[in-house]
């Protein structure tokens, strides 16, 4: 059976990782105008760096929890095809264990020079005036995926979600396009949907699971293996 499985910031809040909606996480002490979009970055390129510094840290200091751990067993037993999509930016599914991750919003992890297109690996900590390695351009940004621009392997993800046997959404809202259209895809195909979430979303799945990722996820993961 062939999975797409797509995780949002859900799956890593149980580490520590924030989320928007977190009251009094890092993303209320700032705009998200100035850090999270490329006009942001070019009126002040340092206050956006001290932002992704801060998530960066943030991110190195956190671990993987159940939920993690979890996809990255049920990939590795290989008893079915699984395709782990996530919105996160962070590493924790790699550090559980799960390979080949598509992160469709970009890496805390990687860095991205806003002239040449050039990326490489981020240092815990960036500079704004670091040069680009390959062109030498003091134009260094997080590798992050922000709003206004298009999502990373988007090409690769419809298609997999086109020949996919099961759709499973954890841990997101699935809200906000283009995931909020994966679902309908998904099921226009022929595929099996299923959400996992700790309150509905009301977002058309065929099958709801409900409760805490760390709790939910190693369950669901146990019926497949």
């Amino acid at each position: 059976m062939k999975i797409v499985i797509l995780t949002g910031a859900g799956v890593s809040a149980e580490s520590g990782l924030g989320t928007f909606r977190d009251e009094d996480g890092l993303w209320t002490r700032y705009d998200l105008e100035d850090v999270a979009t490329p006009q942001g970055f070019g009126r002040d390129p340092a206050l956006v760096h001290d932002f992704y510094n801060a998530r960066r840290q943030n991110c190195l200091s956190a671990a993987p929890n159940a939920a993690h751990d979890a996809l990255a067993k049920l990939q590795k037993s290989k008893r079915h095809d699984v395709i782990l999509v996530t919105q996160n930016v962070d590493d924790l599914h790699e550090r559980a264990g799960s390979r080949a991750v598509i992160h469709m919003h970009g890496s805390l992890m990687r860095a991205l020079c806003a002239g040449c297109g050039a990326t490489w690996d981020a240092p815990p900590v960036m500079d704004h005036a670091a040069p680009c390695p390959n062109c030498t351009a003091p134009k260094t940004r997080p590798d992050i995926v922000w709003f206004g621009e298009i999502p990373y392997h988007m090409d690769q993800i419809l298609h997999d979600l086109a020949t996919c046997d099961l759709f499973v959404a954890i841990g997101t809202s699935g809200t906000v396009y283009p995931a909020a259209g994966f679902v309908d895809i998904a099921q226009d195909a022929g595929a099996k949907t299923l959400e996992i979430n700790p309150e509905p979303t009301g977002g058309g799945f065929d099958t709801l699971r409900t409760g805490p990722a760390s709790q939910a996820v190693p369950d669901w993961v146990e019926t497949l293996i």
